[in-house]
């Protein structure tokens, strides 16, 4: 096989399954591939009904043919221990928590331009702490600028540049640039904010691609420093014929997803979804209907545009996750106050709904996600049959069939 010769590093971030429009992804990264090194910030799976469909098949096939490294996501979290895919991916500060072993190759060094170039990656303690807990129970997470001051110390004398992939959030990049000014770049992700850069942080430029995979993030040598830049996927790309059936298993997984759900409701027919007005809908009749105190994080649902028919591509876009309703044990003192509860949900999940609200007490219980009841709260005390999907699916359609909410 000839040997590549990278002229600049491309980072993808977010991904998200998002395939819908993926022959420009797989067409131009196959055609960067040929001078540049490619790389994922991470969350490259979940997020659409492809992951749902396929269980992460396709999204593994797109990375082991036409990446080179990787940093692990706080979503897919478990894939990037598979055979494949482990071994692409590089993370400074995640560890095992017994033995402190690092749970991937801390850096790759690669020759950019004639520049030996440190490529390694980071995860934040706040997306750390977003992995399921069933998923995370036995590592953890060191500091990043720590971890990225040992790693230079340890390589610095044989290293000219130095690249991050950050799964943090563009914020918390712009101060780990401040905290290692010794960074070249720091390809962001994990943020899902409107900022892209490149922004300078004294030398060194933090960038970020488009999400969903709707664009990339380069960097190539500039003089004796680096220059960063972003990038659109091209709306039309020809697929070489290594990629064709790749394409065709995407296209299968379309087709399915097409299939029509129902009528969609008058007051989100033809618009964006208002998932905030969903989950307050959800609440209310959950506790209705169910007689308990209910609890449901805003970032369990994800917004789309619907029209007349609600498709299960539609429902799988707004509910990606596969979450189960479940009764989940409230942590003292939170049962006699539930207040700071919300307060603590809200910083570490995004905006809550609760119902009634406020909660009453005492409160020995709520009706929520698997995922916040396994995550922040005390733990599932028991299933109750029904899953978030198929009760999203009811409050936004007519006709059901039975068992509409199973």
């Amino acid at each position: 096989m000839r040997t590549r010769t990278f002229h600049q590093v491309v980072a993808t971030t977010d991904v998200h399954s998002a395939l819908e429009l993926s022959d420009s992804l797989l067409s131009h990264l196959h055609q960067l591939r040929e001078t540049s090194l490619i790389a994922d910030c991470g969350d490259f799976f979940e997020g659409t009904g492809y992951y749902r469909l396929g269980g992460g098949h396709v999204e593994r096939e797109i990375l082991t043919t036409l990446y080179d490294v990787l940093a692990p996501g706080n979503h897919g979290w478990p894939h990037y221990f598979e055979p494949g895919l482990h071994e692409m991916t590089v993370c400074a500060n995640t560890i095992d928590a017994d033995s402190g072993t690092p749970l991937f190759d801390r850096l790759r060094i690669v020759e950019v331009q004639g520049r030996r170039v440190a490529v390694t990656a980071v995860m934040g303690a706040q997306a750390f702490r977003s992995i399921p807990a069933h998923q995370r129970a036995g590592y953890r997470v060191l500091d990043p600028a720590t971890a990225l001051r040992e790693l230079m110390l340890e390589h610095h004398h044989h290293v000219d540049s130095w690249m991050v992939l950050s799964h943090s959030g563009f914020a918390e990049d712009l101060e780990l640039a401040l905290a290692c000014p010794f960074l070249d770049v720091v390809f962001a992700g994990h943020c899902h904010s409107d900022t892209y850069g490149p922004v300078p942080v004294g030398a060194t430029l933090v960038v970020k691609g488009g999400e969903l995979g709707t664009g990339y993030a380069v960097a190539e040598p500039a003089g004796s420093g680096w220059t960063a830049r972003t990038a659109a996927f091209p709306s039309t790309g020809v697929l070489p014929g290594a990629l064709v059936g790749l394409a065709e298993q995407i296209t299968a997984l379309g087709r399915r997803l097409a299939d029509p759900l129902g009528v969609v409701k008058e007051p989100y027919r033809n618009a964006e979804l208002d998932r905030r007005r969903l989950l307050a809908d959800l609440a209310t009749r959950l506790h209705t209907g169910l007689g308990a105190a209910v609890v449901l994080n805003e970032t369990a649902l994800r917004t789309t545009v619907l029209g007349d028919v609600l498709t299960l591509a539609d429902l799988l876009a707004i509910e990606p996750f596969d979450n189960q309703l479940v009764h989940a044990v409230v942590p003292s003192p939170y049962d006699r106050d539930p207040a700071p509860l919300i307060a603590a949900l809200t910083e570490q999940t995004g905006p809550v709904a609760s119902a009634p609200s406020p909660l009453s007490t005492p409160l020995a219980s709520v009706l929520t996600t698997g995922y916040l009841a396994d995550t922040y709260l005390g733990g599932r005390t028991r299933q109750t049959g029904f899953t978030l999907g198929g009760c999203v699916r009811r409050a936004l359609t007519t006709a059901l069939p039975e068992r509409e909410c199973r």
